[in-house]
């Protein structure tokens, strides 16, 4: 997300190879586009010494990537909290998200309305501020709405705040828990009858800071402006990569024309055949190549791992049905490339295979070790696993 005409539908393009209309106007993005991104991991294969056979995911030369779900809503405006711009709908679009990737125009060559302007011009930090105050304000007119009513509901039924709070939210995937913390973590211990509008406010950003956690894709760094303002967003100690979502977006282009070698997050690529380039194209690898040596790489494919591994702390898992070929049924080698949570147990990894292996469940197999592992034994990052249980899939 983000504001208008900041570069995310080129990100978005660029990390899912799904082509969305991109124009240099605010709005482009009306409906939100839904696409498959790729996380990248170093796949097992070559450590046990096979060849795999993917399903879920694809795995090159080594190099596996497994599909992630990501959305690319359209611009947000000041006012967006309260319905300007089609505000809400956009907000709205982003209640599912686990993370949100803030794409911002660290060049500053747009407006706060998301208007192009001259070089340097624009604001990325003022912008960054806006867009997370409008997030926030929008969670907080969610709650604020009938709060009288809501405290007395809570108060007669008795029921927990946390509790009255997480029901509001429910639809943002926001639980109980979550917001019991945000209200121990500012130590709001006075009664909530008595909790003013500004009180509210600065529980929903702890909310959102919690529940929606912000990576900031500082876009357009390869422009003059970019140096200082990535300067002045160090200084702010925040999450943030610099990225240039049209070097990677062409180099796509070229990958999907066969004319270069290249994988998602490398620090270079290989010119197949450069003697049937014209002049234009290998100006435009050219210019990509220097981007990639000043960055070490576009920082699309750096945004979605770092999203995935780190912020949601997820791991990989390889379940299989044989532990000694690492096949499934069907004779695929390494078949499933799993994204789960980092403390997975294996019993909730056969729930998560099919639900009868996890009402059967008997006990799994370390593939490498060979050894039986119990329901609740926590799993580990490129774990190689085998369910054993008394119930078939279907």
């Amino acid at each position: 997300m983000g504001k208008a005409n900041v570069g995310k539908s080129t990100f978005f393009n660029a990390a899912t190879d799904l082509s969305v209309q991109v124009a240099n106007f605010p709005f482009t993005t009306i409906e939100p586009n839904v696409g498959i991104a790729f996380v990248r991991i170093n796949c097992v294969c070559k450590e046990m010494g096979v060849m795999d056979n993917p399903i879920n995911s694809r795995c090159i030369n080594g190099v596996r990537f497994i599909p992630v779900k990501l959305i690319d809503i359209a611009g947000l405006v000041p006012g967006a909290h309260s319905g300007r711009g089609l505000g809400n709908k956009f907000l709205d679009d982003s209640r599912q998200a686990s993370v949100i990737i803030h794409v911002v125009d660290i060049s500053g060559s747009t407006d706060e309305e998301g208007k192009p302007v001259s070089l340097g011009f624009g604001d990325p930090l003022s912008d960054i501020k806006f867009v997370e105050n409008e997030f926030d304000l929008w969670i907080h007119s969610l709650i604020l709405r009938d709060w009288d009513k809501v405290i007395r509901e809570s108060e007669n039924l008795k029921q927990r705040i946390e509790y009255t709070i997480s029901k509001r939210l429910s639809g943002l995937s926001i639980s109980e828990q979550v917001v019991k913390n945000a209200i121990n973590t500012l130590g709001l211990t006075k009664k909530p009858a008595n909790w003013d509008k500004n009180d509210l406010l600065i529980l929903c950003k702890q909310i959102r800071l919690t529940s929606k956690p912000i990576i900031i894709a500082a876009n357009k760094a390869d422009l003059p402006t970019s140096d200082p303002n990535i300067s002045k967003l160090k200084r702010l100690d925040r999450l943030f990569f610099t990225c240039v979502s049209e070097a990677e977006l062409l180099l796509k282009r070229a990958l999907q024309k066969n004319l270069i070698y290249y994988l998602p997050g490398d620090s270079d690529f290989e010119i197949k055949n450069p003697g049937i380039l014209s002049k234009s194209q290998l100006e435009a690898l050219d210019m990509v190549s220097k981007v990639l040596k000043k960055f070490g790489s576009t920082g699309v494919q750096n945004i979605i791992n770092h999203a995935c591994f780190e912020i949601l702390n997820n791991i990989v898992v390889y379940p299989v049905e044989d532990e000694y070929k690492f096949t499934d049924k069907k004779g695929n080698v390494l078949p499933d490339a799993r994204i789960v949570s980092k403390n997975i147990t294996a019993k909730q990894l056969a729930n998560l295979i099919h639900n009868d292996l996890g009402k059967g469940f008997l006990y799994a197999i370390d593939v490498r070790s060979k050894q039986r592992i119990g329901a609740e034994h926590m799993l580990k990052n490129n774990d190689i696993i085998k369910i054993v249980s008394t119930t078939s899939r279907n």
